[in-house]
Order: structure tokens, then sequence, then C-alpha cells
């Protein structure tokens, strides 16, 4: 071999040495054949999410077949979450079950790309005193959002599923937060804060009893304020029956809608019953001769779990 030859042998290693150097140092995770908690490790803006894995001892679930799709909160997301919390210095002072239940609750059982993604309630692996898994509000027309968080990078690749990176740590929901965080349900959240009533609605969903709430969207609120022409706001309402009613809308127990029997069903409000129909789908049957269908079932909050309806329960016959 010529001594140019050999200088172009060296040069052309050279280069690609360059090249491969410059391919570590990139932080976008688009490596082909490497799984989820390795694509993580090779991007620093996700090393907390690493070193919470670790802590939660969830690194072998998340090296396992899935396929599963995470939503990665960057490092920023869990510098936020510590700084919320006076007591949390660093991910070792979070709880162990409170830490483990809130990354379980950016997986996603099965692989959901972008362009897959539909507004509603997805299940993730994050479970419910009940052992339900915890639903997550994904919305996907007008901007991505998954619960109030957004997305920074999404589809990225991985051999056993994909991560979603996002700039929020989410928490786990409970009844109230399930309502809190969703803007249709926003005069349903007014009207369990009204002042007079004589059952403390907040508190009670907050806690870790279990219930099942038959939730009224806003359109049924509206349609309930129509049927009264002095009633121009919840305000206008008599407080003993906005307390009735919202009493009516609450069942002991975490009832999912594949648990529902046929029959009468003990409310909150003593001595009321609602009727449950399983004729055609899911509706609800009241005092007052309603039969009131379920929109949407089995939002499934980490106390409870929640069922949709477009019409408020009436409790009162004529």
């Amino acid at each position: 071999m010529t001594k140019f030859s050999l200088m172009l042998v060296l040069l052309a290693t050279s280069i690609f040495m360059v090249s491969c150097d410059d391919d570590d140092d990139d932080d976008t995770p688009t490596q082909q054949g490497q799984n989820i908690v390795s694509l993580a490790q090779g991007n620093s803006d996700l090393s907390i999410l690493v070193q919470a894995l670790t802590e939660a001892n969830l690194v072998t679930t998340l090296q396992g077949d899935g396929p599963f799709t995470v939503f990665a909160p960057n490092n920023a997301a869990f510098t936020a979450l510590l700084e919320s919390n006076s007591d949390w210095n660093s991910l070792s002072d979070i709880p162990a079950a409170t830490l483990e239940a809130t990354l379980l609750y950016h997986v996603l059982s099965g692989e959901v790309k972008e362009a897959d993604l539909t507004d509603g309630y997805v299940p993730t692996l994050s479970k419910s005193s009940s052992e339900d898994g915890v639903s997550l509000k994904v919305q996907a027309t007008d901007g991505v959002m998954f619960n109030s968080a957004m997305p920074v990078l999404t589809d990225i690749q991985a051999t056993n599923g994909v991560i979603h990176v996002i700039n929020e740590v989410m928490l786990p929901p409970n009844m109230v937060s399930i309502a809190t965080g969703n803007s249709d349900f926003s005069i349903l959240v007014q009207a369990l804060q009204v002042t007079g009533l004589t059952t403390d609605f907040l508190a009670a969903l907050a806690s870790p009893s279990e219930f099942t709430v038959f939730a009224p969207t806003n359109s049924a609120f509206e349609k309930l304020l129509a049927t009264e022409e002095d009633w121009n706001g919840l305000g206008d309402i008599p407080v003993d029956l906005l307390n009735s009613v919202l009493s009516y809308h609450v069942v002991a127990g975490n009832v999912r809608s594949t648990d529902l029997q046929a029959g009468e069903v003990p409310t909150l409000l003593d001595g009321a019953n609602i009727t449950i129909n399983l004729d055609s789908g899911v509706s609800i049957g009241t005092i007052a001769g309603q039969n009131v269908p379920v929109q949407l079932a089995d939002v499934q909050a980490t106390n409870g779990v929640v069922h949709v309806i477009d019409e408020v329960l009436i409790p009162l016959g004529n």
C-alpha cells in the first residue's frame, strides 16, 4: 500500500469515528434496537425519569415485551413536581407507593402513536383501590394534551413500544380531580360547592372511600335550569333540593359498567333508589320516571368510577 493510499484509509476511518461520536452525543433517543428504558437512559433530559424508575423498581417492567406506550415527563416536569411539595426535596422523599402509582399512570398497555390518539379516556397501568386501571384523559383535537400535560416530542419508537415526552408529571386523579379536569363538568363542580349544602361532597369524593358517580354534563344542568323559569343559575335552586339531587347521583362502592345488574340500587339519598336498565346499553331509571342513558362509562378514578350522563337525575315524583 502506498503512503497516499494509507493516508486515505486513515482519513476515512477518522471521519467515520467522528460521525459515530456525534451520534452518541445526540440526546434524541431514536436509535433502533433499543427498548424503552434504554432509550430513556440515552436521553439526558429524561435522566430524572430513569432515576424514578429505578427508585420504584419499574425498570424491569418497562424492559419487558410490552408493547407499552409511555408518557415520559422530562427533567423540568420532575423538578416542578418536587417543588410542588415542601416535603419532597428528592425522589426518595416521595412515598414509594405514590411514586410507583404515579409512574404507572404514565404507561398504557399497547402501542399508541400520535396518529392513533382520539379524544376520550384510556386506562393506565396505575391501579385504583379496586384494582382497575386509573383513567387518563386524552385530547387529540385542537392540539394534543394528556390531562393537562402537553407533548414535547412524540412517537419515539422502541423495540417494546413507543415514548411520548411530556412537560408535566401527571398524578393519578381521585373523583374530584376527574371532575375538575374536564371542562364539561364545570357546572357539576360548581354545584358540589354551593354554600349551604348539608353534604360536603368534595370531601367525600376526595376521601379513600369508594363511590360510583353518575356525572351530569353541563348540557344536563342547562336542561334542568330550563325546567323552571325562575332558575337562571344554580343559586336559584333551593339548596335542600340541590343537595338531594346531587346525593341521588352517588352510589356507594366502585361499580363499573360490567358489574352493573338490572334492578334497583340505593343512592346516598336516604330511601331513594335508582333503577339500572340493561335492555339497550346502560340507562338509569328514576323516581320521576326518567330513563337516562349512560353516555360514557367507566372513567376510573383512584377511589371510584364515573359514568357520564346528559340529564340530571330527579329524585322526586310528580
